[in-house]
């Protein structure tokens, strides 16, 4: 072997082993990770563990009068919503449904049925009201209702004809039924 053989050799030797190096180094170095699309998000099944314990039934909710379902034993009532009775002054009976997620109150009498939507944030009175008549002509419906209980009330109520204002005090019925017996 004669020496320029042996010095190209032994620069070939050193460019190999600085190259392998080199790779060494660059395969060793962390690299930032791209952030997935999200088509790539979308298209990845995502793994769910499974139980092996049947679900838990979901209760059903009836949005149904408390009356309807009172002796049932497998529904349940919607606590949100309440129904009441009044006897106004003068004579007019009132069946209202406080339905207090949605701040309505349903208010059926013998001249007809509106829902009133409530205008107040108030707690003590309640003040709703409804744009149409009770009888879902021209006209408005308003409605107070006092206490924490909702035992006072008192109902506005007019038709086409804004100034003929009818105006009614009412109590639950609960209580004059209580007195009634009593005497």
């Amino acid at each position: 072997m004669n020496v320029e053989s042996l010095k190209k050799w032994r620069t070939s030797v050193v460019l190999t082993g600085l190259l392998a190096g080199a790779m060494t180094m660059s395969a060793c170095q962390k690299q930032q990770e791209t952030e997935p699309s999200l088509e790539d998000s979308i298209s990845e099944e995502q793994s769910v563990p499974m139980s092996a314990e049947p679900a838990e039934p979901s209760d059903v909710v009836l949005d149904a009068p408390a009356s309807d379902v009172e002796d049932d034993t497998v529904a349940s009532v919607n606590t949100g919503v309440n129904q009441m009775s009044y006897s106004c002054s003068p004579a007019l009976a009132v069946e209202a449904t406080y339905k207090d997620a949605d701040n309505q109150v349903v208010i059926a009498t013998a001249q007809g049925t509106a829902t009133l939507t409530k205008t107040n944030d108030a707690s003590n009175p309640e003040v709703f009201e409804a744009k149409t008549a009770l009888d879902g002509g021209e006209g408005f419906v308003q409605w107070r209702v006092a206490h924490t209980e909702r035992e006072t009330g008192v109902i506005r109520t007019a038709g086409a004809d804004a100034s003929k204002v009818s105006t009614y005090e009412c109590k639950k019925s609960e209580e004059l039924e209580t007195v009634e017996e009593a005497v």
